[in-house]
């Protein structure tokens, strides 16, 4: 009789059992954008498949977990994966100081001359 071993030992398959990406660390709010899509499966799992059709758009670390439905810890280890091959980038997102142009900079102070 076949028993089913359950999500943990799933999960830990898929990670290889692995707790952490190899590389440098990110956190749930890092941004992954797919570089490439290899036409050859390099030893990859459907779920990295599935990360790098996703992230064809940049998107969030924990955007990908939710939509994989997949624990954070997983979702950085196969991401982790797909860097190490060099198919995705994980950047940090920019602090939103840094992402208002200049433009918005002097129309702000242009009204507030205004007033």
């Amino acid at each position: 009789m076949d028993e089913d071993p359950g999500p943990l030992v799933r999960l830990f398959g898929l990670t290889g059992g692995r707790a952490r990406p190899l590389g440098e660390s990110f956190d749930l709010v890092a941004i992954v954008t797919t570089v490439d899509i290899p036409s050859e499966p390099l030893g990859l799992l459907p779920e990295h498949f599935e990360l790098l059709s996703l992230c064809r758009r940049p998107t969030p670390v924990a955007d990908a977990a939710s939509h994989l439905r997949l624990p954070l810890n997983i979702i950085r280890v196969l991401l982790g994966d797909l860097r190490r091959e060099g198919l995705v980038t994980i950047d940090r997102p920019q602090p939103a100081a840094q992402t208002i142009d200049e433009r918005i900079y002097r129309e702000v102070l242009h009204g507030i001359r205004g007033l």
